[in-house]
C-alpha cells in the first residue's frame, strides 16, 4: 500500500493526512475483495525497514494502528472477516499488542475473508525466523538435517496455513517487492500501478484482478501442456 505520503504532498497536505486516507482505502479494498470472491487478502502495513522513518511519523503510525483496530474490529467481525497480524509483534507497544490479540481472538472463527496485516514484517525476517526454529529442532535431535524439505520450512513461516498468494499488487509507481513475502511469492503474478494507495479505488482493484485473470499460469509447464486434451 505505497504512496500515502507522496499523495498527501501532492495535495499540499502533511504525510499524516495521507496515512489517514490510506486507512480509509483499506476498508473499500476489503469490501471489494469480498465481492470479487477473494478468500485471503494480505496488506503490507509496516515493514521491518519502516522503523528508519522519522520518529514522529513512526509514533503516528503506531497510534493510527491502535485506533484503526479499535474502530474497525467490530465491523470486521460483523462481516465475517478473520483478522491476523503477521510480523514481529514483540516490537510494538503493549497497548497495540493487546489490541491485536483481542481482535484476532474475536474474529478467529470467521470465514468470509481472511485479512492478514503484515506489520513489522519482512520477508528476510520471516525466512530467518523459520530457519532458527528448524535449527533448534536439529540441535535438540528432533530433526535430521537430511529430512529438511521446502514443505517443512514453509510450515515454520508466516501464512503457513494459507495458499500461496496469486496476485501481488503494488501502488505508488515503484516496481519492486520491498522484502514482502519473499518465500510465498515464488509463483505470484505481479501488477504495478502508478496510482498512489489513497487513489486505488474499486475500479482499480477490478482492473488488477482482470489483468490477473487474463494471464496463463504455467508453473514450470509449457502453454501447450495446459491446453492439451
Amino acid at each position: 500500500m505505497d504512496g500515502n505520503g507522496r499523495w498527501a504532498k501532492r495535495q499540499n497536505r502533511p504525510r499524516f493526512w495521507g496515512h489517514k486516507r490510506g486507512v480509509e482505502r483499506v476498508r473499500s479494498t476489503v469490501e471489494g475483495c469480498i465481492d470479487l470472491g477473494v478468500e485471503v487478502l494480505t496488506l503490507f502495513a509496516f515493514s521491518t525497514e519502516n522503523w528508519k522513518r522519522p520518529e514522529e511519523e513512526v509514533t503516528f503510525l503506531m497510534g493510527l494502528f491502535v485506533s484503526s483496530l479499535k474502530r474497525e474490529v467490530k465491523r470486521l467481525h460483523k462481516n465475517g472477516i478473520r483478522l491476523q497480524v503477521i510480523g514481529d509483534k514483540s516490537k510494538f507497544p503493549d497497548s497495540l499488542q493487546q489490541e491485536i490479540a483481542a481482535a484476532e481472538l474475536l474474529t478467529s472463527s470467521n470465514s468470509a475473508l481472511t485479512l492478514n496485516i503484515a506489520a513489522n514484517y519482512g520477508g528476510r525476517w520471516d525466512i530467518t525466523e523459520a530457519t532458527r526454529r528448524i535449527c533448534r529442532e536439529v540441535a535438540n535431535g528432533k530433526l535430521d538435517p537430511e529430512a529438511l524439505t521446502p514443505e517443512l520450512l514453509h510450515q515454520q513461516m508466516c501464512l503457513s496455513d494459507a495458499p500461496d498468494p496469486d496476485l501481488f499488487i503494488r501502488t505508488g509507481g515503484e516496481q519492486r517487492v520491498s522484502n514482502f513475502l519473499l518465500w510465498q511469492m515464488a509463483y505470484c503474478e505481479f501488477y504495478f500501478t502508478e496510482l498512489y494507495w489513497p487513489e486505488f479505488d474499486r475500479a482499480a482493484l477490478e482492473h488488477a484482478v482482470d489483468s490477473f485473470q487474463q494471464r496463463q499460469r504455467r508453473f514450470g509447464q509449457t502453454g501447450d501442456q495446459l491446453v492439451a486434451p
